[in-house]
């Protein structure tokens, strides 16, 4: 069979491309995981296109990965049984806001920053920041979070309804615009997180939120890993209200002083910021800060400026690329796991220590208010080593957490990376998961090798 040809019959001929260079492009992801080529990209424009696709695909066996800024970090984008990549790069329209509603709905190429810019007219802004200007239908297939997480929840508690093509090409809508709903099983909750492996998002209903009277933010610098993640618990535990709580522990503090030209003491450091009204935001702070001196803080320092509360959280987010820029040639692993506050310290002093046995560059971060952190490593794909040393260290972190009544992944997705662990995290649960698999996909073909590749 002529794929491109028969593709292009399907749709029209610049929707369809087998050059290199595209190939190239979406045969990774931003991790570091090995690339694999697809045999074709298709840019569908509307849900029609999609429908026909998996229809076509569907009948013949044709692997379907799904893709949309490629910014994955666990290959989850990778199409390594080839087949079709489907770029949704031209499904990137905001189709409604409704303000009153505080909803809006959104073509899955739709990023991060595009919705925020279109909300913030209507005084609106979406809760979700995974750092990278992510689509939005792949923050949905990931069930993506990030700093903001801790106040408003993940990708799942946002997203109110799906419009899915299903592998046989029906398209089928999963919730509505209300509120609650006690209605027949919750099918969003389960395609949020699915990550390609059940169906294909073609629209996406999200609730948004007021932008906040005022935003304060502050930098807490500790002398120690563990009393930093104290005070983070600490805090958590008392009700405050705080909107991000994020731990960069001294190696990272460095990276990024010489990436951002910041000039951050080099100690482990919170990240916070405060959302509410002016007095409440006084009260909160006063009692953030003492809890945190509490727990040894040598520094509790202030940013109320919008440009200077900007370039802090900026900092924060380009991270990962500051390590990534600082070792060229180098790619990043990145554990993400999540434990119970209870088990937090604990997790993240192992982690540190496993870290610095390891010889391994790299830091430890993360989105401590809700028990999220990362170690990041930079390592050479090349150097099987290399990559030996951070995947045993990777799974000593894993089994900790897991021990400990945490998950693998928190925010990141299984993909490829984590598909070894799901036996040991959901036992007898991850049949009744393959069975859904079978049910909507019984010929495999969407992104096949994904979470169940173990099995």
């Amino acid at each position: 069979m002529d794929l491109v040809t028969e593709l292009r019959n399907l749709l029209t001929d610049e929707q369809v491309t087998a050059n290199p260079t595209v190939l190239e492009n979406h045969s990774r992801d931003e991790s570091y995981h090995a690339p694999s080529l697809p045999d074709v990209v298709v840019f569908p424009k509307d849900k029609e296109d999609v429908r026909k696709v998996l229809q076509f695909a569907n009948d013949h066996g044709i692997p379907v990965v799904p893709f949309g800024l490629g910014t994955s970090l666990e290959g989850h984008v990778i199409p390594y049984k080839g087949g079709i990549s489907l770029d949704f790069q031209m499904m990137n329209r905001i189709l409604e806001v409704r303000p009153d509603d505080m909803l809006v709905r959104v073509q899955p190429g739709v990023t991060r920053t595009q919705v925020n810019n279109e909300l913030k007219k209507f005084g609106l802004f979406f809760s979700v920041d995974p750092g990278a200007d992510a689509t939005l239908g792949g923050m949905a297939a990931t069930n993506a979070s990030g700093t903001t997480a801790v106040r408003y929840g993940v990708m799942r508690d946002q997203v109110r309804d799906l419009e899915v093509v299903l592998a046989d090409g029906r398209v089928i809508r999963t919730g509505g615009l209300a509120a609650k709903s006690s209605s027949g099983y919750h099918l969003t909750g389960l395609f949020v997180g699915s990550e390609g492996t059940l169906g294909v998002f073609t629209e996406l209903t999200l609730r948004v939120y007021g932008i906040p009277e005022a935003i304060l933010a502050a930098r807490a610098v500790f002398p120690t890993v563990k009393n930093a993640v104290d005070a983070a618990v600490a805090i958590r535990s008392t009700g405050i209200p705080v909107a991000r709580v994020e731990l960069v522990d001294a190696r990272s503090i460095r990276q990024v002083n010489s990436h951002s030209k910041t000039h951050y003491p080099e100690m482990p450091t919170l990240f916070l910021e405060f959302h509410g009204n002016e007095d409440g935001l006084k009260r909160d702070v006063a009692s953030a800060r003492e809890l945190a001196m509490d727990q040894g803080c040598l520094a509790f320092e202030f940013e109320t400026d919008s440009k200077a509360r900007s370039q802090l959280w900026e900092a924060r987010h380009n991270l990962a690329y500051a390590f990534i820029h600082g070792f060229p040639g180098k790619k990043q692993m990145v554990t993400d796991v999540c434990v119970p506050l209870t088990e937090l310290p604990g997790a993240v002093e192992y982690a540190r220590e496993l870290l610095n046995d390891a010889g391994m560059e790299g830091g430890v971060l993360g989105h401590v208010g809700d028990g999220n952190f990362h170690v990041i490593m930079m390592v050479n794909p090349g150097d099987r080593a290399d990559l030996h040393r951070a995947e045993s260290l990777n799974e000593k972190i894993v089994e900790y957490a897991i021990s400990r009544g945490g998950t693998c992944t928190g925010e990141h997705g299984v993909g490829v990376g984590k598909a070894k662990y799901q036996r040991r995290e959901h036992g007898d649960a991850l049949a009744v998961m393959h069975s859904f698999k079978q049910v909507l996909d019984p010929k495999g073909i969407l992104n096949p090798g994904k979470i169940f590749s173990v099995e």
